[in-house]
C-alpha cells in the first residue's frame, strides 16, 4: 500500500498480472452508482463494513467470498468484516505466518493477485496453508491509508484463475467506492461516540452537582481527578458514576469545597 495519507478513494493501482483489458464503463458505472446508494443507507460502520464484503461477492466478477483486513497503529492486525469463515482462517494464516496478499497490499503494493495458490512462490509457509483451508485463487486491494491505520479489500475463490483482469478492473472501481463509505461511517460514528460521551459526562456531572451542591465546573474537576487517580478514562468515570452511582474515590473528599 502506498504511504500516501488519506483515505485511498479511487486512485489505486492494478496488480502485475494486469494485461489491460477491462469491461465495459456503463454497465458499470450504474452498477458502482447502485453501491453507493446502497452503503450510503447502511446505519452503522459494522454495517457498512458487512455491506462491503456482502456487496463484493455480488459484484467483483470471480468472488465467492471477501474479508476486510486492518492494521491498527503499524501492528496490530484484524479482520472485522467476512462473509465466510474461510476468510477468518485464512487472514489468521497470514498474520501468523506475517506474509501473503493482503499483507503485501497492505504494506507495499495496492493490488496483488494470486491466480493458483498451489503455484505461487511468493509466500511458501502462507501459499501451503491457504492450499489446507481451500483456497485456490485471490485478490487482494487496498482499501485505504490513514497514519498508521491500514485497510485492504480481500477476494477469495477455491478454484484457481478465478480473477482476471475484468476483476481487477472491477475490484478497484469498486474499492474506491467502499472506502468512501467506510471513511464516512467512520465519521459519523466517531461524531455519535463524541456526541454520547459529552452526554454522559453531563449526565455526571449533574449528578455530582446536585449531590453536593456543586458548581458545574466543580463537577467537571471532580471527574477529572477521579479519572487522573484511578487512570481510568473520564467517560468510564462518567458511565460508572450513571450506572453504579458513586466515583471510585471518597466524593465528600475531593469536591473541592
Amino acid at each position: 500500500m502506498s504511504a500516501t495519507s488519506g483515505h485511498g478513494a479511487g486512485r489505486g493501482q492494478p496488480s502485475s498480472s494486469h494485461t489491460g483489458q477491462a469491461v465495459g464503463l456503463d454497465a458499470l458505472a450504474v452498477q458502482m452508482g447502485e453501491l453507493a446508494r446502497s452503503l450510503q443507507q447502511e446505519v452503522s460502520l459494522r454495517d457498512t463494513l458487512q455491506g462491503i464484503v456482502a456487496a463484493a461477492v455480488d459484484t467483483v466478477p470471480g468472488t465467492q467470498y471477501a474479508g476486510i483486513s486492518e492494521v491498527q497503529g503499524g501492528r496490530e492486525i484484524n479482520t472485522p468484516a467476512w462473509t465466510d469463515e474461510l476468510v477468518r482462517a485464512t487472514d489468521a494464516a497470514q498474520y501468523e505466518t506475517c506474509q501473503g496478499p493482503c499483507l503485501s497490499t497492505i504494506a507495499v503494493q495496492h493490488t496483488v493477485r494470486v491466480s493458483d495458490m498451489a503455484n505461487d512462490d511468493r509466500w511458501p509457509e502462507f501459499a501451503k496453508r491457504a492450499v489446507q483451508l481451500g483456497v485456490g485463487s485471490m485478490l487482494s486491494l487496498q482499501l485505504y491509508v490513514v497514519g498508521d491505520n491500514l485497510g485492504a479489500l480481500n477476494l477469495y475463490n477455491r478454484e484457481p484463475d478465478a480473477f482476471d483482469d475484468d476483476s481487477e478492473h472491477v475490484g478497484l472501481l469498486f474499492a474506491s467506492h467502499a472506502a468512501v463509505a467506510m471513511a464516512g461511517a467512520q465519521r459519523n460514528e466517531q461524531l455519535n461516540r463524541a456526541m454520547g460521551t459529552r452526554d454522559l459526562i453531563g449526565q455526571a456531572k449533574g449528578i455530582l452537582m446536585e449531590r453536593h451542591k456543586l458548581t458545574a465546573d466543580q463537577a467537571f474537576t471532580l471527574l477529572v481527578r477521579a479519572s487522573q487517580a484511578t487512570h481510568t478514562k473520564l467517560r468510564d468515570i462518567a458511565e460508572q458514576l450513571t450506572t453504579v452511582g458513586q466515583l471510585p474515590i471518597r466524593e465528600d473528599a475531593r469536591t473541592g469545597r
